[in-house]
Protein backbone atom coordinates (compact mmCIF):
# COMPACT_ATOMS: atom_id res chain seq x y z
CA UNK A 1 0.00 0.00 0.00
CA UNK A 2 1.51 3.44 -1.08
CA UNK A 3 -0.56 6.27 1.02
CA UNK A 4 0.29 10.18 0.17
CA UNK A 5 1.09 10.99 3.86
CA UNK A 6 4.99 11.79 5.10
CA UNK A 7 4.39 10.76 8.81
CA UNK A 8 4.00 7.30 9.38
CA UNK A 9 5.12 5.94 13.06
CA UNK A 10 5.31 2.46 13.82
CA UNK A 11 3.95 1.09 17.03
CA UNK A 12 2.01 -0.99 19.14
CA UNK A 13 -1.15 -0.81 20.85
CA UNK A 14 -0.93 0.44 24.35
CA UNK A 15 -4.31 0.31 25.26
CA UNK A 16 -8.35 1.12 23.90
CA UNK A 17 -10.98 2.56 25.66
CA UNK A 18 -14.37 2.67 24.01
CA UNK A 19 -16.96 5.19 24.08
CA UNK A 20 -20.30 4.70 22.68
CA UNK A 21 -19.28 5.47 19.06
CA UNK A 22 -15.55 6.36 19.40
CA UNK A 23 -12.61 4.48 20.67
CA UNK A 24 -9.34 5.98 21.95
CA UNK A 25 -6.37 3.72 20.96
CA UNK A 26 -3.19 4.51 22.68
CA UNK A 27 -0.40 3.26 20.60
CA UNK A 28 3.33 3.07 21.85
CA UNK A 29 5.57 4.53 19.41
CA UNK A 30 8.79 3.38 21.15
CA UNK A 31 11.01 6.11 23.60
CA UNK A 32 8.45 6.71 26.30
CA UNK A 33 5.96 8.51 23.60
CA UNK A 34 2.54 7.56 23.13
CA UNK A 35 0.24 8.49 20.27
CA UNK A 36 -3.61 8.71 21.23
CA UNK A 37 -5.93 8.60 17.95
CA UNK A 38 -10.02 8.56 18.25
CA UNK A 39 -11.33 6.21 15.77
CA UNK A 40 -14.43 4.80 15.13
CA UNK A 41 -15.50 1.51 17.04
CA UNK A 42 -16.45 0.04 13.79
CA UNK A 43 -12.62 1.02 12.32
CA UNK A 44 -11.29 -1.04 15.94
CA UNK A 45 -13.12 -3.82 14.73
CA UNK A 46 -12.21 -3.82 11.08
CA UNK A 47 -8.90 -3.37 11.97
CA UNK A 48 -9.31 -5.92 15.09
CA UNK A 49 -7.18 -3.92 16.78
CA UNK A 50 -6.27 -5.24 20.31
CA UNK A 51 -3.48 -4.30 22.80
CA UNK A 52 0.22 -5.51 21.81
CA UNK A 53 -0.98 -5.74 18.12
CA UNK A 54 1.47 -3.92 16.06
CA UNK A 55 0.02 -0.78 13.77
CA UNK A 56 0.95 2.21 11.90
CA UNK A 57 -0.24 5.67 13.24
CA UNK A 58 -0.53 8.27 9.76
CA UNK A 59 -0.38 11.60 10.27
CA UNK A 60 -2.20 14.01 7.90
CA UNK A 61 -2.50 17.45 9.03
CA UNK A 62 -3.41 20.54 7.33
CA UNK A 63 -2.83 23.05 10.26
CA UNK A 64 -0.16 22.64 12.75
CA UNK A 65 -0.97 24.39 16.29
CA UNK A 66 1.97 25.94 18.76
CA UNK A 67 1.35 26.81 22.34
CA UNK A 68 2.74 28.42 25.02
CA UNK A 69 2.54 27.87 28.81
Amino acid sequence: MKISARNILKGKVADIVKGATTSHVRIDIGGGAILTASITNEAVADLTLEKGKQVYAVIKASDVMVGID
